[in-house]
């Protein structure tokens, strides 16, 4: 890589992205969540410019980004006018006269500091510079950058380009107006963006997950239950109302409100706070888990698994945009 010197109802408001003039994004690194980055930024119209300094970038370019649009095509319906995808061998190509960056290097924090550093240089000084990253902190990040208050976490949930998630948060050096643009431009390609008010590791989603997971896994690894079985518990018990409605709109749906509901099942709850299990990854664990999701997946194969999650997905997230709460 070179190195240079340095008023509509709230229904329609939730179905609908917002309008936006037509931008020129930067696409950095076009591994797996840059691929589906560049299929979401030109389904919405927008044109991408991308930059990888894999040999196979064109290649992969052709083989997946059909795929992956036909995804967003049958998500949302057909784009009217899709952006213009173009692939560069230069960071100074890719990001002429760019409207915003999103960086999808490895998460490897000595590199991210000197790429962020770097796109700095190819860029205008209000030009915002996301990261995708999905461990590292941005204030670790944008240490090395000479504007460090443009610098923005943009985390999207895996399949990035269907899931509506995008997780917000800035440095110790962001401009709050940083974020609000980074937060505009993705909801305007039809995501659902929310903001933190304050770094942490794992940001909301993952921690959220960490949590459910680690109990689960002890489930299993204490011989309480099978992966099958605890699997099918979330999915048919608490799942799709939490798809739908959240944690605290639903629970508050069992009760006459959210008080009502913590006064009634709050003891409950903190019982079982109390009795939570701890899971460590040691070996026996991990040994543990792999027989019983081995066991779950009968013979099934990766590609197969994700085609259906994909086809399933659509369907699932079609329906949380028409009754969804939020």
């Amino acid at each position: 890589m070179e190195r240079s010197q340095r008023s509509l109802p709230r229904r329609a408001r939730r179905n609908e992205g917002l309008t936006m003039e037509k931008l020129r994004i930067g696409v950095v690194g076009f591994g797996v969540i840059g691929q589906r980055w560049t299929a979401c930024f030109a389904h919405a119209g927008h044109d991408v410019r991308v930059y990888d300094p894999t040999e196979r970038r064109e290649a992969t370019l052709h083989d997946v980004l059909p795929a992956l649009m036909a995804d967003l095509d049958a998500l949302r319906g057909p784009s009217p006018a899709p952006g213009a995808v173009q692939l560069f061998q230069t960071l100074t190509e890719t990001l002429d006269g760019v409207d915003f960056v999103q960086e999808n290097g490895p998460e490897d924090l000595p590199l991210k500091r000197w790429l962020l550093a770097e796109i700095e240089d190819h860029v205008g000084d209000a030009v915002i510079i996301a990261s995708s990253s999905s461990a590292l902190l941005v204030s670790d990040m944008q240490a090395e950058c000479r504007l460090p208050q443009r610098i923005v976490l943009g985390h999207p949930f895996n399949p990035a380009h269907l899931m509506p998630l995008v997780e917000i948060v800035g440095g110790k050096a962001t401009d709050p107006k940083a974020i609000a643009r980074a937060r505009a431009i993705y909801e305007a390609i039809g995501k659902k963006p929310v903001t933190l008010n304050r770094e942490v590791t794992g940001h909301i989603a993952l921690r959220l997950m960490g949590a459910m997971w680690r109990e689960a896994i002890a489930l299993v690894r204490d011989g309480v239950a099978s992966v099958e079985d605890v699997d099918r518990a979330f999915m048919y018990g608490p799942g799709p109302k939490w798809t739908l409605q959240g944690s605290f709109i639903s629970n508050m749906l069992n009760a006459d409100g959210i008080d009502d509901f913590l006064r009634k099942y709050g003891p409950t709850y903190q019982a079982i706070w109390d009795t939570l299990l701890d899971a460590r990854l040691d070996s026996d664990t991990v040994r543990s888990i792999t027989a019983s999701t081995n066991a779950a997946v009968d013979g099934r194969g990766q590609e197969e698994l994700k085609a259906a999650r994909e086809t399933g997905l659509v369907g699932i997230l079609k329906t949380v945009a028409e009754h969804g709460a939020l």
